[in-house]
C-alpha cells in the first residue's frame, strides 16, 4: 500500500512511487490497522487516510 494525495491505495504490483507498507491481506487484519491509526504512522503522513480503496480491494 501507499499513500497517494491522502488516499491509501492498494499495490499491487509493486510498482507505485513512495513510501509503502505492507498488509497481511485479510480484512481482519486491515480494522485493527485501522484502529490503531496505523496507516498515517506507518507511511509517514500527516493526518488521516481516506481507506475505502484498499477495504473495497480486501473485500473482492
Amino acid at each position: 500500500m501507499v499513500a497517494v494525495d491522502g488516499e491509501l491505495r492498494p499495490d499491487v504490483r509493486h510498482r507505485m512511487p513512495g513510501r509503502g507498507a505492507y498488509l497481511h491481506p485479510d480484512l481482519a487484519c486491515f480494522e485493527l490497522a485501522e484502529r490503531r491509526k496505523a496507516f498515517p504512522r506507518a507511511l509517514r503522513v500527516p493526518g488521516p487516510l481516506d481507506l475505502g480503496r484498499v477495504k473495497a480491494h480486501l473485500v473482492e
